[in-house]
Formats: structure tokens, C-alpha cells, sequence
């Protein structure tokens, strides 16, 4: 059974940096684009920032640019998120999710993780 787990979320001032990890289990995910997506209260899920398994490339949105790394650990099969100089308007549940398929669609959730950053 393919399972994600996030972790390392959290409640900090703004300007504050936190780690979010992935630790997916059950399966590998080298080969494979991996990803962060968000969800604040009351909005649709966003998504954050990816990591293709093939050539490991990355893509942003722009509200994260320069702000947000993405970056995974294969050794591990962990994926993680850097955030630095947080906002408010970070505040969400972040998912981690795994296997980009058509549509920009994943076929593997995990179940999140809260970040909330406060003023």
C-alpha cells in the first residue's frame, strides 16, 4: 500500500522558515515528478512547486518564487519543502503528492500538513 506522509509543519511568525518533508512508503518515486500543493481555509486546493523525477527540473508558482525550494533526497525517498520568509498568506494544509499524469493530475496524496503563519 502506497502511503505519503507530510511533516513539519507548523505555527510561526511571518518571516520565518519551516521544512516540510515527505516521506512516502510502500514504493519509490525516483522516476517520478513529486510536488507540493496547498490549501488555505475556505479556497480551492493550489498548487506550490514540482520536481520531475526525469531531469530534475523545478516550477513555481510565482507567489513562492525565490521564497520556496523544492527538492527531494532519493536515497531517502523523501521529498521536501524549504519555506523562507513566510506570510500569512501561506497559511494552508500543504499536501505532498506523487506521479504527475495527465491533466497535471497526481496519483498519490498525502493527507497534510498545517502551516500557519501568523503576523
Amino acid at each position: 500500500q502506497v502511503q505519503l506522509v507530510e511533516s513539519g509543519g507548523g505555527l510561526v511568525q511571518a518571516g520565518d522558515s519551516l521544512r516540510l518533508s515527505c516521506s512516502p512508503s510502500g514504493r519509490t518515486f525516483s522516476g517520478n515528478t513529486m510536488a507540493w500543493f496547498r490549501q488555505a481555509p475556505g479556497k480551492e486546493r493550489e498548487f506550490v512547486a514540482r520536481i520531475h523525477g526525469i531531469g530534475g527540473s523545478t516550477y513555481y508558482i510565482d507567489s513562492v518564487k525565490g521564497r520556496f525550494i523544492i527538492s527531494r533526497d532519493n536515497a531517502k525517498n523523501t521529498l521536501y519543502l524549504q519555506m523562507n520568509s513566510l506570510k500569512p498568506e501561506d497559511t494552508a494544509v500543504y499536501y505532498c503528492a506523487a506521479v504527475m499524469t495527465s491533466g497535471g493530475k497526481y496519483k498519490y496524496w498525502g493527507r497534510g500538513t498545517q502551516v500557519t503563519v501568523s503576523s
